[in-house]
This record gives structure tokens, C-alpha cells and sequence, in this order.
């Protein structure tokens, strides 16, 4: 190792590889820091080596988070040159003179339609929210914006208030999301708000998915290429090759974090170009090409300090108020031990005409890891519970079943056909049933804390009182782990998503927390923006990389190749 360091060091001197982009007075070159940190002299301290906040390390922070936020700023820049189509009455009136009649009142568009139609008001948030996507639909310039809000926020319909001020301008919306269960919930949602509206003017609301037979695949391929379906709800099967859209304008990715990149950009690539002599904008004359505007959506909050880093190429919009009527979710730790009560607790529920969720890791038993399985747990729950209560019905659900079963499975509790759901994390976003009350993870200390979040918000979402049992295993050493702990702790002191998002970070620290290009890798290798002192050079680099982006084009890419090599950006496009 000392042999590859030492030849790694000379050759990077000999071709003047570690040249200075910048100059930060009080700390040392990038050579000088590489050289102290690879070869430190015997008085240097151990301590400010160790944690990092020796003036070398400060180096490689500041240089990394400068080359981050140089390739985020190049992005948005790039991006800003796209033309994409501007979504706004006045232009929905050229675009689609036959809808001039129609939209000559102002209560007479989709947008005024629905928001009459729907079963609430909105919130604070989700309005203010709403007009800042609305603003962005009506640029010439795609819009690129992350969407988050907690679990219940009510995401959804900002989701589509946008696609409505899409459909309204005449153009087709598509929204991916990435499992079938949650396609179908929003399916559903969407139809029942848009449908009727979409119906009275001749188009309709589509559904893609892998598991369609043939014969319906194929007519609603056709309906999507013919421009009659508005919108289109779907999982990966969106961005198959057979799938041609006649005017999409707007891309809606739900739960962003589940796709990768390319898939992400493999949606957006399905835009048709618009003949030029349509656009009467002068600034886009005679450009074919046009992107979508794109929704990212995102229930796992994000604190600020990493939005503001990792998400620089984004506009982020919050909503940070819940609905009226959400009940408190009450969350207790129990031990593996204690199954029997949680069984009890389960019973009681039951007789109050309540349903019931009990989440397990796995599905069937594995020699790799032993834990409870959700096959093994459905059979024990039927077996008890057809004694204690006859009358109770017990589902299986998880991934390996058929999606017609699924479906089928999913309808029923709904409607409480089916009182107790032993479910792996299939249904960990989108289910939305109000009156399910009691939520029981099987081996809590396994999961994350996004995903105990995500998998605790599927109950309090109706009047009744709710709670959520995280039952625990110790193991071998008789104890849990101090992260486990941790985890299980911060579940139980709060409710709200944003708290959770930050002590996720601390707990597993932000590569972990984020991934980069959706793989899990960290995305910045010595910057830790948990830390104060890291935060401030978030700041400087922040006011740095437009200044040097305007003076010295060169030097700046040159630092974003060293750091990021092809120029890459953080986010993977």
C-alpha cells in the first residue's frame, strides 16, 4: 500500500495533476495536505487526524464539496439552456383552440374542476407548494423539482394539481411509481378525482404494468400513442420501448429514491418533439427538441443541510403541515418475548372493528437468517386467532404472489373483508386504509428508520386511535446494538418525518442515508455535513463555485474531473 501511495503521489507531481484551483489562505495546497496526510511528521497531532479536523483534512473537504457543488451548479446551468413546454392557460388556448370555449370562465379548467371535486381542502402547505410547480409548469424551461413531504402529507394531490395544469394545456402527464401495489392506490385515487373531468372532454387515465395480458396492453399502448389518454399511471413498464407517448409535457416519479438514473432519464427521452411551427415562443423557433417538466416525489425527508448540498441542481418544495384529522400514532418497543401480548392487543382491536398490519422481514424461512418469516407468522396468527376470534380473516401478502392475487388481496382489506394483513415491505408507501389501527414490525431492529417511518404512517389515517409495536430480538449477546437502540428510541420520541431524517443521519451518516447514483455508495468521501465545521465549507463552496465558474471555466471543469471523474454529477446525470 505504501509503495502504490508513494507512486500515486509522484506521478501526480510529475504531471502536475495537483495543480491549485483555489487558494484558501489559512490552509495548506492540495499537494501539501495529500503529502501530511500520507507521510505525517512525527509531531502532528493523532487526535485532529483522527477526527478529521486536522487543517489537511479541511483541504480535501473543501476541494470535494467545491467540486459537488461546481457540478451541481454546471448541471443547472445545462439545464437551464433546455427548451420544455410551457403549460399555461394562455397557451392552452392556442394549442387547443377546440377547449377556447371551455376555458372562457375561469371555474371551467381541469385545475378548478378538481379542486372543487375533491373530498378536502388543502392544506396550507400543499397550496403554497402547488403554486410553486404551477410557476414552474408555465416556464419554457423545464422544471426540476423534488416534491417532499412526510408520510399522509398529501403528495398526491399536489401530484395531481400538476398533472391537471399538464392535461388542462393539452399534453399528456405519465407518473411512475415503483411497485405495483402503490401503482394501483394511486390508480384508483387518480381516477376517482380526474376520470369524470377527463371523460367530459374525451380522454381517459391510463394503467401500465408488467403483469397486464396481452389484449389490454396492447389497447392501452394504442390509447397512449394516440394522445387520448391524458395521463398514465404506471410501474417500470412506462419506460418500455413499445411505449410511444403523442405529447408528453409532464413526468411524475413517486418515490424517486426507488429508481435509478437511467430510468429516471429513460421517461424523460420519451418526449416528442413538437414541429417548430407550433411554438410560438421566439426564443425556441425552430428547436425540435423538448424536455419534459419533472416531479420528483419523496416521503423520506430530507434535512436541509443535504438538500442544499446534494440536491443544489433541484428546486426543493416542502410540505410540512399534515392534514386536519390525523390521530397521534402511539409507538411502544416490545420484545420478541412478549409476542403473546402483542396477540392480545391484536384481539382487542379486532372486537372494536378495527384491522390490524403485521410486517415481517422475510417471507419464507432462511437458514441465512433466522428470524420469524411471514408465511410462518400468517399460519401461527390464522391458528390463534380462529380460536380467540372466529370470525377474523388473515391475509398473506408479499411479492412473490401473483398480481392479480395481490390485487385482489389488497381490495379486500380495504373494504375489511380481510381483518389481519401479514405483509413483508410491500406495503411500505401508498396503502392507504383509515381504518387500520395497530401496526406490529416483526424484528424492528432490522429495519431502518426511514422504512420503520414509512411502514408506521400506514395507520393513523383515519379518527380512531392508533399505535405502532416494534417488536425486537436481542440475539446472542443478549442486548441490542447501540444503532439498533438508537433507532428504536428516536421511533418512539417523535413522529415527525424531518426529526427522524436527522437522526437517521447521524445514525448511518449521509452516504448511507442518501446513495449515490441510487447504489448505496457515499456520496461525498470526506466531507460529513452532520458536522458544523463541514456545514461552514457547504457555505464557502456554495459562494465559491459561481464565481469561479464565471472566471475561470477552465479550472473549474478541471476541478470537477479530479474530483469527479468524466465530470459526473452527484446525482448521476
Amino acid at each position: 500500500i505504501r509503495k502504490a501511495v508513494w507512486s500515486g503521489l509522484l506521478r501526480a507531481s510529475q504531471q502536475k495533476e495537483l495543480t491549485e484551483t483555489v487558494v484558501i489562505s489559512h490552509l495548506p495546497s492540495l499537494a501539501d495536505a495529500l503529502e501530511l496526510l500520507h507521510h505525517p511528521p512525527p509531531d502532528v497531532s493523532i487526535a485532529k487526524l483522527e477526527d478529521k479536523s486536522h487543517p489537511a483534512w479541511q483541504r480535501l473537504k473543501a476541494e470535494e464539496l467545491l467540486a459537488q457543488q461546481l457540478s451541481q451548479l454546471q448541471a443547472r446551468r445545462e439545464r437551464a439552456k433546455m427548451r420544455a413546454q410551457p403549460l399555461d392557460k394562455a397557451r392552452a388556448i392556442l394549442f387547443a383552440p377546440a377547449a377556447v370555449g371551455e376555458m372562457s370562465q375561469s371555474d371551467k379548467g381541469v385545475v378548478p374542476e378538481l379542486l372543487r371535486v375533491l373530498p378536502f381542502t388543502l392544506t396550507s402547505a400543499q397550496t403554497r407548494v402547488q403554486l410553486e410547480i404551477s410557476a414552474d409548469l408555465a416556464q419554457a424551461k423545464p422544471m426540476n423539482r423534488l416534491l417532499q413531504g412526510d408520510v399522509g402529507s398529501g403528495k398526491t394531490v399536489v401530484a395531481a394539481l400538476a398533472a391537471a395544469q399538464c392535461i388542462e394545456a393539452g399534453f399528456q402527464c405519465a407518473l411512475m411509481v415503483p411497485t405495483e401495489i402503490l401503482a394501483q392506490q394511486h390508480f384508483a385515487k387518480l381516477v376517482s378525482w380526474l376520470e369524470p373531468l377527463l371523460a367530459a372532454r374525451g380522454f381517459v387515465v391510463a394503467w401500465l404494468s408488467g403483469t397486464q395480458k396481452a389484449k389490454e396492453r396492447r389497447e392501452m399502448l394504442a390509447t397512449i400513442e394516440s394522445g387520448k389518454a391524458a395521463l398514465v399511471v404506471g410501474t417500470h413498464a412506462i419506460i418500455q420501448n413499445k411505449v410511444t407517448f403523442a405529447k408528453l409535457a409532464l413526468v411524475v416519479v413517486d418515490e424517486q429514491h426507488r429508481f435509478g438514473v437511467a430510468q429516471r432519464l429513460a421517461l424523460i427521452q420519451k418526449t416528442t418533439p413538437l414541429p417548430s411551427a407550433e411554438d410560438i415562443s421566439p426564443t425556441a423557433q425552430g428547436q425540435s427538441n423538448r424536455y419534459p417538466h419533472l416531479l420528483m416525489m419523496s416521503a423520506t425527508p430530507i434535512p436541509r443541510t443535504l438538500a442544499m448540498s446534494y440536491y443544489a441542481d433541484l428546486d426543493v418544495s416542502t410540505i410540512d403541515e399534515l392534514p386536519p384529522g390525523r390521530t397521534p400514532i402511539v409507538t411502544k418497543i416490545v420484545a420478541m418475548t412478549k409476542r403473546g401480548e402483542v396477540v392480545r392487543r391484536i384481539i382487542d382491536q379486532l372486537k372494536a372493528g378495527r384491522q390490524v398490519y403485521w410486517v415481517c422481514p422475510l417471507i419464507e424461512e432462511s437458514e441465512a437468517v433466522d428470524l420469524v418469516n411471514a408465511t410462518q407468522t400468517h399460519a401461527e396468527l390464522q391458528a390463534t386467532l380462529a380460536m380467540a376470534f372466529p370470525s377474523a380473516k388473515v391475509k398473506l401478502l408479499h411479492s412473490k404472489i401473483p398480481a392479480l392475487e395481490k390485487k385482489s388481496i389488497m381490495q379486500a382489506f380495504e373494504k375489511n373483508e380481510v381483518q389481519v394483513l401479514v405483509s413483508t415491505t410491500v406495503i411500505e408507501v401508498g396503502v392507504d386504509v383509515p381504518n387500520a389501527t395497530l401496526m406490529v414490525i416483526e424484528h424492528a431492529e432490522r429495519f431502518g428508520l426511514a422504512q420503520l417511518h414509512q411502514l408506521r404512517g400506514r395507520v393513523g389515517r383515519g379518527l380512531a386511535a392508533s399505535a405502532c409495536v416494534l417488536l425486537y430480538a436481542t440475539g446472542e449477546s443478549g442486548r441490542l446494538g447501540d444503532a439498533a437502540k438508537a433507532r428504536l428510541k428516536a421511533m418512539v420520541n417523535t413522529t415527525d418525518g424531518f426529526e427522524i431524517a436527522r437522526r437517521d443521519l447521524a445514525i448511518r451518516g449521509p452516504g448511507e442515508f442518501l446513495g449515490a447514483r441510487q447504489s448505496g455508495a457515499q456520496m461525498l468521501r470526506f466531507a460529513d455535513l452532520s458536522q458544523e465545521a463541514d456545514q461552514a465549507w457547504l457555505k464557502w463552496a456554495q459562494a465559491t463555485a459561481p464565481v469561479l465558474l464565471d472566471t475561470n471555466l477552465a479550472m473549474a471543469l478541471r476541478h470537477v474531473e479530479r474530483w469527479l471523474p468524466s465530470g459526473s454529477s452527484f446525482m448521476g446525470a
